[in-house]
């Protein structure tokens, strides 16, 4: 685990133009080692930018991004890969289709026990397996299966494996569960939450469910417009209520949350 230091990050994307649009307004951040921070806002709050902004995806107008004491604003997207595990709502995104369960974990494996493509001698194949063991799903007696053939469930929670089975310095999760139905998407939050915690992982993770966003996690930022309009932890995020972070953020903001998929997670809630 590493602290993460955002420091002013400023993006417009198609600047000068009439479609100029202001992404990231000097946003800054800072994460303990540990923290794990649930991430709300509406479409165009620029939860998305700041994890592609985070990953190196672009070059900021400004700002500065440092994690675990190294700056990082200046290096490439596949260096900081070594050291940033990232999942998204689709995990085809971060595997490979057509490659079978033990490939894939040797595939992220590889970026810290070797630098040799698929180095994967028998201890490592036994590690996979008590890894996949954990997950429940019976997967540890598949891993010759192709990672496309999986449920969507069992893909994701391989993914998750792929994703912090190398210890990265912080694990980026973006929406992984929107796609999942709510049984297997409770699941798979559970599942993070023991990853999280028994490696000591520092974590972001973008949700749109406001109940998830409350009780996963140490910490809740809320994002408005590019910015962090509200950033609540301890006990006074232990005894918010999902009705009170709405009223919350509309003090603060002038306006409502207005995320069909927040207000429908909301109203599933009861």
């Amino acid at each position: 685990m590493s602290e993460l230091i955002l420091t002013g990050l400023k993006k417009t994307f198609e600047k000068g133009t009439p479609n100029a649009k202001l992404a990231l307004d000097d946003l800054s951040l800072k994460a303990a080692p540990g923290d794990f921070i649930t991430v709300l806002g509406s479409n165009g709050a620029g939860k998305s930018t700041l994890f592609n902004a985070i990953l190196g995806k672009f070059r900021l107008d400004r700002g500065k991004i440092i994690l675990g004491g190294t700056d990082i604003t200046r290096q490439k997207d596949y260096q900081r890969a070594l050291n940033i595990g990232c999942l998204f709502q689709d995990p085809m995104r971060g595997t490979a289709p057509h490659m079978t369960i033990e490939e894939n974990l040797a595939l992220a494996y590889t970026r810290k026990a070797s630098r040799s493509f698929f180095a994967v001698n028998r201890r490592d194949s036994a590690y996979f397996r008590e890894l996949l063991s954990s997950l429940k799903l019976g997967l540890e007696d598949r891993m010759g299966t192709q990672m496309g053939l999986l449920s969507g469930g069992q893909r994701q929670a391989a993914a998750l494996l792929m994703a912090t089975i190398a210890e990265p310095r912080l694990l980026l999760l973006d929406e992984h569960t929107a796609a999942l139905d709510p049984g297997t998407a409770e699941k798979v939050l559970a599942l993070t939450r023991q990853l999280v915690e028994k490696k000591h992982l520092t974590c972001l993770m973008i949700t749109h469910n406001m109940q998830a966003a409350l009780q996963m996690g140490n910490r809740t930022i809320v994002m408005d417009r590019g910015k962090i309009a509200l950033d609540i932890s301890g006990e006074a995020r232990q005894k918010l209520s999902v009705a009170d972070l709405l009223q919350r953020f509309h003090a603060m903001s002038g306006h409502d949350l207005d995320d069909d998929r927040i207000l429908l997670s909301q109203s599933k809630q009861g």
